[in-house]
């Protein structure tokens, strides 16, 4: 059995997860009242589930996260940005953003820049980019981290979940990266407290995940 760090709280770094493609209007209240109980900072879903969740954790000091552009990255940057303006406009106030992966294995990082540059100057609200780690290489990565920080995002994240999970080694290359400068979110996978406690010593600071109640439960049993 992992021996419990008494100085991490788990709760406090969670990013409560509903992203199944079959998630009902049942299952976001479920989230959200887990969220409440938990008091995690943020529950994240879909865009058609905004309005919803909002209503259900107003005035608890939850933020509530949409997916943009979610799971592929492969919208037209105008769709992301109208998508963007309206989970704002429903009340999210953070934007988890697929970047386009497609732009930057063709080198096209000025397109990036425009995209993530132009949902941060319309929204004014917390970014999370999603770099999907595990299709890139080191460089990319690099590229990647850079130009989001640039255009002014406030968290890198590793994964949607969708191709592979947040991994120790790409935290701990990120965190090299920003030093600091912006958030890491580590997301996709992450199922056991050994899990979570290893990606936070290794610079995430913030944990995407639909396995949220279990951690806690875990460190508190």
């Amino acid at each position: 059995m992992i021996e419990k760090d008494v100085t991490i709280d788990i709760a406090t770094y969670i990013d409560h997860s509903l992203l199944k493609p079959t998630a009902t209007p049942e299952d976001v209240e479920q989230c959200c009242k887990e969220a409440q109980y938990f008091s995690f900072p943020t529950v994240c879903v879909y865009p058609s589930a905004v309005s919803q969740a909002v209503k259900l954790v107003y005035d608890k000091k939850i933020n509530v996260c949409s997916v943009i552009g979610f799971p592929t990255g492969a919208n037209t940057s105008s769709t992301k940005l109208y998508e963007a303006q309206e989970a704002t406009e429903n009340g999210a106030t953070e934007l988890d953003i697929m970047i386009n992966l497609g732009f930057l294995k063709a080198g096209n990082y000025e397109a990036i820049y425009n995209e993530f540059s132009a949902i941060f100057e319309a929204t004014g609200q917390t970014i999370k980019v999603i770099l999907e780690t595990n299709l890139l290489t080191d460089t990319e990565k690099r590229l990647a981290a850079e130009i989001c920080m640039d255009a002014g995002v406030n968290y890198l994240k590793t994964s949607s979940g969708w191709f592979g999970g947040a991994t120790v080694s790409d935290v701990r290359f990120l965190s090299k990266i920003v030093e600091g400068k912006v958030g890491i979110k580590a997301s996709g996978g992450i199922k056991t407290l050994e899990q979570a406690y290893a990606l936070i010593e290794a610079g995430a600071t913030r944990l995407g995940t639909s396995h949220g109640v279990a951690l806690v439960n875990s460190q508190n049993g």
